[in-house]
């Protein structure tokens, strides 16, 4: 049986699914694609396994379950709202918010912090800094690599949704998870979150070496190429909530559904 499988091309992704792709155990037709549109791949039922964010996760339970490996979860690592350095200091509510797709939890976690306010504009992730530093939008909330180098395009940060969560909650922040479909025999759904997990331990001893097959794959798919970029990014979304979500993990994903469930977006 093929099994239609998604992705987001993030290092982190890339990273951990790079052994399976390449394993031979499961007969794979594979997308690659951005975060939002695997989300609504997601909603339409297209996929039978997939990486998606939190938020998205949380409309599709009844056809999905959350796979125990493979998650996107950790402390401060959430997403930033910035702007551009110069120029007057924005605020809301009249300020135009560019946002990484509407079932993102980037665009969750704003709307909690910021009250929902703001003229938001949906986009691609990565078309949303050079957006802000053309001053086609005030404010952006960045996700990804653009964590790390948001400065170079002349932004500031104007606060870390991920540190915000923690205060809010002293809970890890989930910010994606990988789902499989319900209707999948219960055994592929077992025998792939264990080639996930063993993915991602062969990732984790290579980490560091850019000169190998996993690090050209990571590269053809990044926003940035440089490999302490990269590294830097696998170290902050590349944990043990990676590997399982016992404890906190689970935890993290039920406050999240829940705070979900009392807004409007």
């Amino acid at each position: 049986m093929k099994i239609k499988v998604g992705i987001s091309p993030c290092p982190n992704d890339t990273f951990m699914f790079y052994h399976l792709l390449n394993a031979g155990c499961f007969s794979i037709d594979l997308t690659i694609a951005d975060i939002e549109e695997l989300n609504q791949m997601a909603l339409r039922h297209e996929l039978d396994i997939s990486k998606v964010s939190s938020h998205a996760a949380a409309f599709v339970q009844e056809n999905y379950h959350l796979l125990d490996a493979g998650a996107a979860v950790g402390k401060n690592c959430g997403p930033l709202l910035v702007s551009r350095k110069t120029g007057s200091p924005v605020t809301l509510p009249d300020a135009r918010v560019g946002i990484p797709g509407r079932h993102t939890t980037a665009h969750l976690l704003y709307c909690l912090y910021a009250n929902n306010r703001g003229k938001k504009e949906f986009m691609p992730f990565n078309r949303i800094m050079p957006a802000l530093s053309q001053g086609r939008i005030d404010l952006g909330v960045i996700i990804h690599e653009g964590r790390f180098t948001y400065q170079s395009y002349g932004l500031t940060k104007v606060a870390d949704l991920g540190v915000w969560w923690d205060e809010l909650t002293g809970l890890p922040l989930p910010l994606g998870g990988i789902i499989a479909r319900r209707s999948l025999p219960p055994d592929t759904i077992t025998d792939f979150s264990a080639a996930l997990r063993e993915s991602i331990l062969k990732a984790s001893a290579e980490k560091g070496n850019p000169d190998t097959p996993l690090y050209n794959f990571i590269r053809q798919h990044a926003q940035e190429m440089e490999t302490e970029v990269l590294n830097r990014h696998i170290d902050l979304y590349v944990n043990e909530y990676s590997l399982s979500l016992a404890g906190d993990g689970n935890r993290a994903f039920e406050k999240l559904f829940s705070l979900a469930e009392g807004i409007s977006l």
